[in-house]
């Protein structure tokens, strides 16, 4: 097949025994297979009750569940939610609340928390479906069962509606509109071509991170809207990720800098004992590499090494290794389809060299803050956006990054925000005042670290430390959670109450280069 018919259902109704997806556990998937149970979703999801336009949510690991449920959507005009797995109940039960999902599909893996998700959310129970078992969930077996494998009726495209923190502390849904038409009338795996990876082409895409992250998920359904081979990895390792690569001769792949990190840590022989030459494109994102991480992996993986950026909202720019070699510390030019601009925070664009915010706008479409307009209008500047992040263009076009977020926490990849951590602290009775922030990890980039104004009455020190970190645990993902607290008598805030926060990150950064 040289031409690739646009989307993954008419490609699958072209060759339906095509493999088109290798699960975790090395199952084959064909095309129609594949195929044949996103249509019976389709017809489950209708079933009970779903119409254009409404969401269901979803908490899985990776798997052909989580696709089958990206295609179902999208060829539905339904909207996805993708759930961290690793949130907790109450954080799960916020997002399919405020999404409004209709339905909620979960893993036994994570029952416990799914459940109480869905208890506090008030999901009415046949609208909850578990793959395995998990009580009070009907299997998700029900939603396939009886149904035709044949294309719906009424095929629209729908989306998925990533959800991403802020400022509040609460994370909002990045909801963008329907347009009412046909998927086929959209370029579904366009992201692909800016980084010049073309349809089939023998191309084999690797999922090694959480397909509930909007980057891994885009990259993984653009591979398979565009004819390739899609192999999944469940939980990620450094060596077994070589040994995938190498079994399937993947092609391309999406990565964080922590990856890299762990990587470059295998022993010399374990390296050399497995051959990468089928990689062509190693797209990492998501978080600053060090560039020493970053010429070292070039040194051992050749010019594959690409990076982008982006956010969740949209993006973006992309650099070569080339590129970035003669401009280290380079995000990259402009997308085709994306422009960049810095502006400083009177609205006024700057020009080149100068620090400002950096916003960007798309020619692909618009979105919105769910329920959260303010949001939304605030974040832009005509028909750019931001994200917070600071930088500046130099006289070609290059983008530069200098801060993200200002004081975001970047752990392994993966964005933390320090309100939502706050927040939870000041519920406990000992803390009168509170600040989170990221400290240097060697392995993950950054890690959490809590700094308390202890309540009065409170005497500060290792046992009242380990109530709060208890506390925290109720409340807050792992990845969110503290590693450790400190105390300090005030907090240094200015008369408005402003927090001078980076007067009480300095310290735990000296001597050390902070790469945001």
């Amino acid at each position: 097949m040289s031409e690739a018919p646009n989307g993954f259902w008419a490609q699958a109704a072209q060759d339906p025994d095509r493999t088109v997806l290798i699960a975790p556990d090395g199952e084959e998937w064909t095309a129609g297979r594949l195929h044949a149970a996103c249509n019976r979703l389709v017809h489950g999801l209708r079933a009970a009750g779903l119409r254009r336009g409404d969401a269901f949510a979803a908490v899985l690991p990776n798997g052909v569940e989580f696709f089958t449920a990206y295609l179902a959507a999208s060829q539905a005009g339904l909207y996805l939610v993708p759930v961290n797995h690793h949130l907790v109940g109450p954080e799960i039960a916020w997002i399919v609340a405020d999404s409004g999902a209709k339905a909620l599909i979960a893993h036994e893996r994570f029952g416990e928390q799914a459940t109480r998700a869905a208890d506090e959310a008030g999901l009415p129970a046949e609208r909850r479906y578990a793959v395995g078992r998990v009580d009070g969930f009907r299997p998700y077996g029900d939603l396939h069962a009886g149904q035709p494998d044949t294309p719906p009726s009424d095929r629209t495209l729908g989306w998925v509606m990533n959800y991403t923190s802020g400022t509040t502390g609460r994370p909002r849904g990045i909801r963008r509109p329907l347009p009412g038409k046909p998927p086929e009338e959209y370029a579904l795996g366009g992201l692909l071509g800016i980084f010049g990876i073309q349809p089939f082409d023998g191309n084999v895409h690797l999922v090694g991170s959480p397909l509930y992250h909007t980057a891994v998920l885009q990259f993984a359904g653009a591979s398979l809207h565009i004819g390739h081979r899609v192999v999944v990895m469940d939980k990620w390792t450094p060596e077994e990720m070589l040994r995938m690569i190498d079994r399937h001769r993947c092609t391309h792949t999406h990565m964080v800098p922590t990856q890299f990190h762990r990587l470059l840590a295998l022993p010399e022989e374990v390296r050399a004992s497995y051959d990468l030459s089928a990689m062509r494109h190693a797209i990492h994102g998501a978080a600053p590499c060090p560039d020493h991480v970053k010429r070292a992996m070039i040194d051992w993986w050749g010019h594959c090494v690409e990076e982008y950026y982006a956010a969740s909202e949209g993006g973006g720019t992309v650099a070569t290794a080339e590129e970035w070699l003669k401009r280290p510390g380079t995000v990259g030019k402009a997308w085709p389809v994306s422009e960049i601009a810095v502006f400083d925070d009177d609205g006024n664009r700057l020009p080149a060299g100068e620090l400002g915010t950096v916003y960007m706008t798309m020619s692909t479409g618009t979105f919105s803050y769910h329920k959260d307009e303010d949001k939304t209008r605030k974040n832009r500047i005509g028909d750019f956006f931001t994200v917070g992040d600071l930088g500046y263009l130099d006289e070609d076009g290059y983008l530069f990054l200098r801060d993200r977020k200002i004081d975001m926490i970047i752990s392994g990849g993966v964005n933390i925000y320090p309100a939502e951590i706050e927040s939870a602290l000041l519920t406990h009775p000992a803390v009168a005042d509170a600040a989170a922030f990221g400290i240097p990890h060697d392995d993950w980039g950054e890690e959490v670290k809590a700094v308390v104004e202890p309540a009065e009455g409170y005497e500060p020190g290792e046992a009242l430390a380990a109530g709060i970190l208890a506390h925290c645990a109720e409340r807050l993902a792992g990845y969110k959670r503290p590693r450790s607290v400190d105390f300090i008598a005030t907090m240094p805030r200015d008369p408005n109450g402003k927090l001078y926060k980076r007067r009480l990150r300095e310290p735990y950064w000296e001597g050390r280069e902070r790469t945001v």
